[in-house]
């Protein structure tokens, strides 16, 4: 298989992302409902967080149990470490500031002068429901360049095979994860514009491809974990948010079940990857 057909089915993986956009266009859902794709959302997130995390520190202890049982150096692993936490830090911490920033120029004195300079950013201007949207977006296409370097660097390997496997495993993955993009939205029964969906389908899906392309000539430890530990942190963040609107549109008993779909749902999923050996 050429590298051209790699990249065109890494780049299918990402943008069955779409799938799921579609549901942020449901006209006036129920609070029930609302509170139920919410919390579906959490779940979801909930066990990508877990598993960016998991795969990201996996790579510090290989750096430790090398260095302290194999003569392997100890800097590695220093460095390792710091560029994980200071990429989780990043990640989680960056987007809380921004947010507060956002939030003061909103609350700012009337006038001109700060009307026109909240005009100014294209983010300043979305509404809380589709910035939060936009904010998973974000965290989730950090983490499928993840998966994209995964399918570049396994095809570059010659495992074409692990590559085919790994491009169906996270096609049905992102399928999901298309769905907790639009959540934040579908909570607040906001019904997002096509261009906007399409936009965020391109930041949550478009780094698989981005991945595959770079994987497939560039590997990289250091660079591949830290593109899973800032996932970790900004998926980190939007879960806090959501759990604030969740505790908003109240029915708790079916919040619960919806975290435990969504948990489910990215469990089945990776069952796959599993299988694949990745």
């Amino acid at each position: 298989m050429s590298d051209g057909e790699i990249l065109i089915l890494g780049a299918i993986a990402g943008f069955t992302i779409f799938l799921g956009l579609p549901i942020g266009r449901m006209r006036d859902p129920s609070v029930a409902l609302k509170a139920f794709l919410n919390a579906v959302a959490v779940g979801i997130l909930l066990f990508l967080f877990w598993d960016v995390l998991a795969g990201s520190f996996d790579t510090v202890e290989t750096a430790l149990t090398n260095a302290s049982d194999h003569g392997a150096s100890w800097w590695r692993f220093i460095g390792l470490a710091a560029v994980f936490f200071v990429a989780i830090a990043v990640g989680l911490v960056s987007l809380v500031h921004y947010d507060r920033w956002l939030s003061r120029r909103r609350t700012g004195a009337p006038g001109a002068a700060s009307i026109e300079e909240m005009s100014r950013g294209p983010i300043a201007r979305l509404t809380e429901p589709q910035r939060l949207a936009f904010f998973v977006a974000l965290g989730i296409g950090f983490h499928n360049f993840s998966e994209g370097l995964a399918i570049g660097q396994s095809a570059a390997a010659g495992e074409i095979s692990l590559a085919l496997l790994l491009i169906i495993g996270f096609g049905l993955h992102n399928a999901t994860e298309g769905f907790g993009i639009v959540a934040p939205m579908a909570a607040e029964g906001e019904r997002p514009s096509w261009s906007f969906l399409a936009l965020l389908g391109l930041i949550g899906g478009g780094p698989t491809f981005l991945g595959t392309l770079i994987g497939q000539s560039f590997v990289n430890d250091t660079v591949f974990m830290a593109c899973l530990a800032l996932a970790a942190g900004s998926i980190l963040y939007v879960v806090i948010e959501l759990l604030g609107v969740a505790r908003k549109l109240g029915h708790k008993e079916l919040m619960t079940w919806g975290i435990v779909l969504g948990l489910f749902a990215g469990f089945a999923t990776d069952l796959i990857l599993v299988a694949a050996g990745a």
